[in-house]
């Protein structure tokens, strides 16, 4: 895809929230949208037709993040209460609540057979979650963060947690190995690039930094965006980053 193929006009306007939005997330295919917000909901879209199609009501504080499985049949949503929502999209029924961040979770994934949810938390950990057995409680806790983590990326081995402690850390979990690249700046939001070979990562500084994977280097800069907020502000408001 060229520069000049990306979109630049307004599509489609999705109405419906009561309060600020704070995560929109399309499906595997991009035929619909999930989006959460201070409402405490969770709504699925048709963006193409400007449908709201169901709302998912169960969380008792602000939803900050929500993903998809692969075969659009369940959900998994974190947030204000401190726990992980697994739901049945069809029903709207929830399956599951996982409980055991000690704070607020800001972020929340699927790994790629949906069988294991890895969240983010204020609790300076990243938690994994087996969606195939009964437990409510962590399989695996990563603690070795020294400030809130704010977002999580998955590939096929790996765990990679962006936090405001200035790094983006990555852990293999075949070997029990933890790399840490330190970008100096609070890190609000990271994304992988498509060929898994480097990233994203979005800095309280006003910046986004691309690094390759594999050594460290910083590849690029990108400036443009303003952030004025204090950390005293909930960072979930902040600076974010783009899938690339």
């Amino acid at each position: 895809m060229s520069i000049s193929d990306l979109p630049r006009k307004e599509a489609t306007v999705l109405k419906g929230h009561e309060g600020a939005v704070l995560a929109a997330r399309f499906n595997g295919d991009g035929n619909y949208c999930l989006s959460c917000g201070k409402d405490r909901t969770i709504r699925l879209w048709n963006p193409h037709r400007g449908i709201h199609i169901k709302t998912y009501k169960s969380h008792g504080r602000e939803v900050r993040d929500v993903h998809v499985t692969p075969d659009n049949s369940k959900l998994i949503s974190c947030g204000g209460d401190r726990q992980l929502f697994y739901w049945d999209v069809s029903t709207g029924r929830v399956i599951r609540k996982f409980r055991g961040h000690d704070s607020e979770v800001n972020a929340v994934k699927f790994n790629e057979y949906a069988s294991v949810v890895v969240s983010a938390g204020y609790d300076r950990s990243l938690r994994a979650w087996d969606c195939r057995s009964h437990s409510t409680e962590p399989i695996q806790i990563i603690d070795s963060f020294l400030d809130s983590v704010m977002s999580v990326c998955l590939t096929k081995t790996e765990i990679i947690g962006g936090s405001v402690d200035g790094t983006v850390r990555t852990f293999d979990i075949r070997i029990g190995r933890e790399l840490s690249d330190n970008l100096g700046q609070p890190v609000n939001c990271i994304s992988l690039s498509n060929d898994g070979n480097c990233v994203l990562a979005s800095c309280l500084d006003s910046t986004l930094r691309l690094l390759d994977r594999s050594s460290g280097e910083l590849l690029q800069e990108y400036k443009g965006h303003i952030c004025k907020v204090s950390m005293r502000m909930p960072l979930f408001w902040l600076l974010t980053a783009a899938h690339i």
